[in-house]
């Protein structure tokens, strides 16, 4: 069996840019792209944390260092500069896999710069 499974996620991510005729895509700075193990032009879901829009499209390099997430093309419809956002990306792993499966999970602080890089998410405050 086949299972698909969050292979990785950038949390609460800002978007700094949003530019409706760019051909399409999420630049995002290459800091965050490496930490967070996803390539240029993977499939990437992303969830509008302001607006509670949902969509996906394929991530691009931005500049390394730069904290740059530009929300290009169609999808800069449905995001604002200084919108929040989780961006996900997915994998398929078989039974074997599994057993040794752990997230990546990428929490940013101020300008998209890395605070933490984990596999649990963290419990959250009574």
């Amino acid at each position: 069996m086949q299972r698909t499974l969050l292979k990785s996620k950038l949390h609460r991510v800002r978007v700094t840019a949003s530019e409706l005729e760019y051909e399409g895509s999420c630049a995002i700075d290459e800091n965050l792209l490496d930490a967070a193990d996803i390539r240029e032009y993977e499939r990437i879901e992303i969830y509008n944390v302001n607006n509670g829009e949902r969509f996906a499209t394929y991530a691009i390099r931005g500049q390394r260092g730069s904290g740059m997430i530009s929300v290009n093309g169609a999808a800069a419809r449905k995001a604002a500069v200084g919108d929040i956002l989780i961006i996900a990306s997915y994998a398929t792993y078989n039974e074997i896999e599994l057993a040794s499966f752990e997230p990546t999970l990428v929490y940013v602080g101020e300008n998209n710069r890395i605070k933490r890089v984990g596999a649990q998410i963290p419990a959250q405050a009574a």
